[in-house]
């Protein structure tokens, strides 16, 4: 997480970030704990489920440190192997394309 956080921090001081890139980030975050919580709530009622394809596609559309936060306080998803191999899988994506785009800009989606 420290990487992906200074790969931010390098990216908007080098402005090689658009500036709403970062707002959307957290309103992604912010969306994706809440979907967390929705589905464990679901879970625990016995009623309709997110699919796990969508909470990965969260994660992978830079939600996952609160899909990593909600994993750890609401205990959801947390001990589900396939699920976590495949969490953090989106978690390397995510990271990955986050520093191609900033520390090589010429193979950024510019």
């Amino acid at each position: 997480m420290l990487a992906w956080i200074a790969t931010w921090i390098v990216g908007i001081w080098l402005e090689r970030l658009p500036p709403g890139l970062l707002a959307a980030a957290v309103a992604i975050n912010l969306a994706t704990y809440f979907v967390y919580a929705s589905d464990k709530r679901a879970a625990e009622k016995g009623t309709w489920r997110v699919s796990e394809r969508a909470l990965h596609l969260l994660s992978l559309a830079c939600g996952w440190p609160a899909a990593w936060f909600a994993q750890q306080t609401l205990r959801h998803k947390s001990s589900k192997h396939e699920f976590r191999v495949t969490y953090w899988a989106t978690v390397i994506a995510n990271t990955a394309l986050l520093a191609v785009y900033v520390w090589m800009p010429e193979w950024g989606m510019r």
